[in-house]
């Protein structure tokens, strides 16, 4: 009987492409009823036993980019000392070596001297510039989870592979009391428009009953200087979504934005990777999106889903996500899955 359900779901999900049931949440903020399914490979780093213990509580928050025919993966290793972007490099994105920690803490007092982690990065052609998480804040020891603010700070280095020089005197954009991006202001995905760099960065703000997350966009012409903030984030706050990968589709001239969403099932976690697109990086809208991974298409992680990167590799899209496993939804002890998506991208319909 069980078979003959599950079949008949199949068939009816495959009969209207693109469809979801549309999950509800308690406090009533948006779901997406669109799919775009990634077909998901499962584990390809394991937390653990990377060098220094740099990784032994945990493996999460990653950034992935390509140069001449390496993969570069920075992510947060959850070590003995707090949450630090580490290095891993691969050449197929399935097998990685770690390389450990490419940023310290900063000193007592500095705006990342309790974490420096999520670091995205822009090549110049000249320059590698990474742009990463800081905070003076953490949950208690062992594991020492960032708490607000976030703020984005600044390294640069002649190499993707480092080493990475930190430029405390550059301040992108911090945090704003009053603003959506009130305790959150982190890094994202750069994009050059002619002569402006654009960066879709994480948004979220705290009214005391709750944090309210979304995507803001940030403007300069000068990457070791500062940033303009628009007044408006990309999509309401009430999406819930935070961190950004972005991909452009050349066949429709389409930019499709991953991000991973908020759920809230007893408490807030990571609970999937959504998408969004538009063909106009300065508008976008809320309503244009869909699932690319959760419990449904997981094969590993069925409850909480992580932060999303994506780089192409060859015919495909390949998204790599962090995520704990099972039916768990603890931020400590997450992995980093990989999962596929065919090439070219069209929205689903």
């Amino acid at each position: 009987m069980k078979f003959m359900i599950s079949l008949a779901a199949l068939l009816l999900t495959a009969a209207i492409p693109g469809s979801a049931d549309t999950v509800k949440y308690a406090d009533g903020r948006p779901s997406a009823s669109l799919r775009m399914d990634a077909i998901d490979q499962g584990i390809v780093l394991k937390h653990g036993d990377g060098p220094g213990q740099c990784d032994m509580l945990g493996a999460r928050d990653l950034w992935v980019y390509e140069n001449r025919g390496t993969y570069y993966m920075n992510y947060d290793g959850a070590g003995p000392t707090g949450w630090l972007a580490s290095l891993a490099t691969s050449k197929d994105l399935v097998n990685w070596t770690k390389k450990g920690p490419v940023l310290d803490l900063g000193k007592p007092g500095a705006a990342d001297s309790a974490s420096a982690s999520y670091g995205t990065t822009y090549f110049d052609g000249k320059t590698w510039h990474m742009f990463y998480l800081g905070t003076p804040h953490t949950s208690p020891a062992p594991d020492l989870i960032p708490a607000f603010p976030y703020q984005t700070m600044k390294a640069q280095s002649k190499s993707p592979a480092g080493p990475w020089a930190k430029q405390p005197d550059v301040v992108p954009f911090q945090c704003v009391p009053g603003t959506f991006y009130s305790v959150t202001a982190s890094p994202g995905h750069i994009v050059r428009k002619g002569k402006e760099y654009l960066m879709f960065f994480s948004a979220a703000s705290d009214d005391g009953r709750g944090t309210h997350r979304t995507i803001g966009l940030a403007r300069t012409k000068n990457l070791n200087g500062p940033w303009t903030v628009d007044p408006k984030p990309i999509v309401s706050p009430d999406e819930q979504i935070e961190n950004t990968s972005l991909y452009y589709e050349k066949t429709n001239h389409t930019w499709f934005l991953f991000t991973n969403h908020i759920g809230l099932e007893g408490f807030e976690y990571t609970d999937a990777v959504w998408v969004y697109w538009t063909k106009d990086l300065n508008h976008w809208n809320a309503a244009d999106k869909a699932v690319v991974l959760d419990g449904e298409n997981c094969g590993w992680s069925k409850k909480c889903i992580g932060l999303p990167g994506v780089v192409k590799a060859g015919n495909k899209l390949a998204v790599l996500y962090d995520a704990p496993g099972g039916d768990s939804k603890s931020h400590m002890g997450r992995d980093i899955g990989l999962a596929w998506l065919k090439l070219p991208l069209s929205p689903p319909k």
